[in-house]
């Protein structure tokens, strides 16, 4: 398995196949920013990060300078984390957040955000609750927040 950046990848059409074919309201969401052309316009700048395994998409979030919280002094977010069900329970995800957390350092964030409705989820992945929010739809959710590596 490997990670790639959608965003420097030849086959953006492939994998964007792939995220279209989820239900999941995010992962659609996410695929008509993607086909639209409008992901930096509506998340700010960032990218899409892919775990793959030859030619399927395994797991998948992105790293951008907005998400659903309206809190421009938290920043940047990861978003959309999405595992394929054959693939769950193996830690991808994690090994997802921790490529995005240490690419996030890299270019000078002390921390990075995440904001769900899961409890439980991503402290296992390194995260502390902050707070809960209202998002921009409207729906309660909990804040979560991870020290990047110096």
């Amino acid at each position: 398995m490997r990670i790639i950046d959608y965003f420097k990848d030849d086959r953006q059409e492939h994998w964007l196949g792939q995220i279209a074919q989820y239900e999941w309201r995010a992962a659609r969401f996410l695929a008509q920013l993607l086909a639209e052309g409008s992901f930096h316009s509506t998340l700010g700048q960032g990218t899409l990060y892919l775990l793959v395994d030859g030619e399927k998409l395994v797991s998948f979030l992105t790293l951008a300078e907005r998400d659903c919280i309206d809190e421009p002094a938290w920043t940047p977010w990861i978003g959309c984390v999405h595992t394929s069900p054959e693939y769950r329970g193996r830690r991808c995800a994690g090994k997802l957040i921790d490529h995005a957390v240490c690419m996030a350092g890299q270019h000078g964030a002390e921390q990075v955000y995440i904001c769900t409705d899961h409890m439980g989820l991503y402290e296992k992945y390194g995260f502390s609750y902050l707070e809960n929010r209202v998002s921009v739809y409207g729906e309660d959710s909990r804040v979560y927040v991870r020290r990047c590596p110096a």
